[in-house]
């Protein structure tokens, strides 16, 4: 609608969700209704979108171009080498565990200095998080996230770069906005261009299933307050789910606190 109405052009819309699965279908859909030449190139993920971003600025944030992307077992291979070179017992302390610590603090947006002035998390953790950063940028690597902690950084760096960025982005579109964590609700925040806060996100603050992973519900709960000009839309329809299902889930939350 945003495209053929004229409103935007279809590389100043920025579409964000959380899959690859869901990426790709949304982009299937998109090129079906307004034809694969209006492709709209800044739709995908937000580590996507992230990666995107940082491949076009990579020394600003102290890598080079053509840096690397590790994946899960890579950084537990790298984070045991720095172990055993800190001489750390790796049974008393599995690297699966420190790990997930360290990607904790990045889904707060914490580099390891910001989280060791905030005491966020133990010594141990914040000494070889410290550890491990180093040893990324000293491999020109980074993690997934990385992609968009190093993003936070750009922006708070180099304010031409996020300038430009919010001039090209005239529409945000986010999808299931409940499962953002901080780190993304501060990227999304610093991108969403003040002059007219065109951003809309589409969630349900009863649905929200990921805090383990580092999920904010208070991200979509707090909405209306952080754009107070906001429209709400509520889609109450169910369309998946049968009457005796909806009732007993709606008996549950009916409950919730908040």
């Amino acid at each position: 609608y945003i495209i053929q109405t004229g409103k935007a052009l279809p590389f100043q819309c920025l579409a964000v969700t959380f899959t690859n699965k869901a990426a790709k279908e949304m982009q299937e859909r998109l090129n079906s209704m307004i034809g694969a030449d209006n492709h709209v190139s800044w739709l995908g993920t937000f580590h996507k979108i992230g990666l995107k971003i940082l491949r076009n600025h990579p020394e600003k944030v102290g890598l080079s171009s053509g840096f690397g992307i590790l994946d899960a077992s890579d950084q537990e291979r790298l984070l045991k080498q720095i172990m055993v070179d800190f001489h750390i017992d790796l049974k008393d302390n599995p690297p699966q565990y420190i790990l997930d610590q360290i990607q904790r603090l990045k889904d707060k947006g914490l580099m390891p200095e910001q989280a060791e002035k905030r005491c966020e998390s133990d010594p141990l953790t914040l000494k070889l998080y410290k550890a491990y950063q180093e040893r990324l940028l000293a491999t020109n690597m980074a993690d997934f996230g990385d992609l968009l902690l190093y993003c936070l950084e750009l922006f708070q760096k180099h304010p031409e770069i996020l300038t430009a960025l919010r001039k090209q982005f005239k529409y945000i579109l986010v999808d299931e906005y409940q499962d953002t964590n901080i780190v993304q609700y501060l990227w999304l925040r610093l991108l969403t261009n003040p002059e007219h806060n065109n951003i809309c996100c589409v969630g349900d603050d009863d649905q929200s299933i990921y805090s383990w992973r580092g999920a904010e519900i208070g991200n979509i709960l707090k909405f209306e307050q952080d754009f107070p000009n906001a429209t709400v839309i509520r889609l109450e329809s169910n369309y998946r789910s049968t009457a005796h299902i909806l009732s007993g889930a709606s008996g549950l939350i009916a409950h919730n606190r908040n």
